[in-house]
């Protein structure tokens, strides 16, 4: 297999209103596949509980473990 960006599989069970819905949220925002709205209902909804995930382009600062100048100020 190819070296993947996302190299982890998650399997998820759906009912039917549950994959309709997700269907229909798709359609509506033309996102491209169903793995792309499940990441990105998903990535929202840690956004929503306070989860931030890391893409590695984050600074220290980002997080307040390095002081910076508008923080003195």
């Amino acid at each position: 297999m190819s070296d993947l960006t996302r190299p982890e599989r998650l399997q998820i069970m759906l009912t039917a209103e549950e994959l309709s819905a997700l269907d229909d949220w798709r359609f509506q925002r033309r996102m491209p596949s169903r793995a792309a709205a499940v990441r990105e209902l998903l990535k929202r909804g840690l956004a929503v509980e306070g989860v931030v995930i890391k893409d590695g382009r984050s600074k220290s600062a980002d997080f307040n473990v390095v002081e910076t100048e508008a923080d003195d100020a």
